[in-house]
Formats: C-alpha cells, structure tokens, sequence
C-alpha cells in the first residue's frame, strides 16, 4: 500500500471564455478518437467508444466543422484527461525553468485528476467563429471553425493527488497551475482562450492562505 498520498481540493475561474474540443459530428469524433487515442508519450489517454454516447447529438455537414462539449443530462463538462493533458503540457514548457529533467513523464504517471467528470455550466454561454489558415499543397487556405463556449468568469473544482516523489511538491504543482494564467484549457489557446486563476479550497471553501 503506498503511504503519504495527499489530495488537495482547487478552484480554478476562468478569466477568458473556455472553447469546446469535441467534435460535433459523432463521425468527426469517431476520427477524433482513432487519431488522438495515445499522447506523444504513447500514454492512453482514454479517448474510447463508450465516449462517444457523451458527445452531442450531430450530424455532418457543418457540424462536422464545430466543436462542443461532453454533454449528459447534468450539463456541460470536461473529462479528467483534459485538465490531466494541462498540467502535463504545463511541465513540458517549464521544465527547465522549474529545474526537474523528465517533468512531464513524472506529472503523468504520479499526479491525478478527478472526478472524471468536471461540469462546466448547464450549457453553452454561446458560439464563437474564427478564420482557420493553412498552408497546403495548393497553396494557402482560409475555413472558418465553430465552436461552443463558456463565458469567462465561471469556475470548475477538482480534485488533484500526487503520490509520493522526491522532485514533486506542492510548490511544484501549483507552479504549474499558474502556468493557466497564460496558457489555457480547450480549443484556440494560442488565441489567450482557456486562461484561468486558480485558489486552494479547504472544506469547499477558499483557504485565505493561498492566492
């Protein structure tokens, strides 16, 4: 039995509107699943078919260009993975700053998110559209992407535990955490969507010692 494993409970507030990553369209989805079923560190990532009942109803055509959220009767949400692929992307870029060689393969296999399910709101707050450009063979190409989003200011509560390891600390995580400040969660992060505070909660409430 592995001893000394503690969980602490956070609140992280989205400061700019979260945009949805799940394809619409259960085909696009289907795609989705078999092209991202395993990270760069050949880590599943739990993409599977049972997923696929989470999904949005959808067709093709143009819901196959859109993006949404899981959705059940409860509302909106995302999956552990996903707040699970920020802290790992997180310790990629910050590794060196943070001074731990291998920081994203040790966050992958000794820190955990939960629940599963980390509800959102009880829908979309809205949709946004972009230009998408790409270079392909034919020259440039401009197709605009759709997505569902959830307005700044709402806020998610999750649960993160560490098992023990002598490069991993609390100072460490939260570091990553802060990371959300400019780097966010979802689609079009590169755009400053997704970004977030975060605050450490004791019995559900703030601990006034943390930020």
């Amino acid at each position: 039995m592995i001893r000394t494993i503690e969980t602490r409970r956070y609140r992280l507030t989205f400061t700019e509107p979260i945009l949805g990553t799940v394809p619409k369209s259960r085909e696009a989805f289907s795609k989705f699943v078999s092209a991202r079923t395993f990270d760069a560190d050949d880590a599943y990532l739990g993409h599977g078919e049972d997923e696929l009942e989470m999904v949005p109803e959808g067709g093709s055509g143009e819901a196959a260009k859109e993006t949404g959220f899981y959705t059940d009767e409860k509302g909106i949400y995302l999956l552990d993975y996903q707040v699970g692929g920020f802290l790992r992307e997180a310790a990629n870029v910050c590794k060196d700053v943070l001074g731990v060689k291998a920081l994203r393969s040790k966050v992958r296999n000794y820190v955990f998110v939960e629940p599963r399910k980390i509800y959102l709101a009880p829908a979309p707050d809205g949709r946004i559209e972009r230009p998408l450009r790409a270079m392909t063979m034919r020259g440039p190409r401009v197709t605009m992407a759709v997505s569902d989003y959830v307005a700044a200011g709402r806020s998610i509560e999750i649960e993160v535990t560490v098992l023990p390891h002598k490069e991993l600390s609390w100072e460490l995580i939260e570091g990553l955490l802060d990371y959300g400040k400019w780097q966010g969660i979802g689609q079009w992060r590169s755009g400053g969507f997704g970004r977030f505070t975060w605050e450490r909660l004791t019995n559900g409430k703030p601990n006034e010692r943390e930020r």
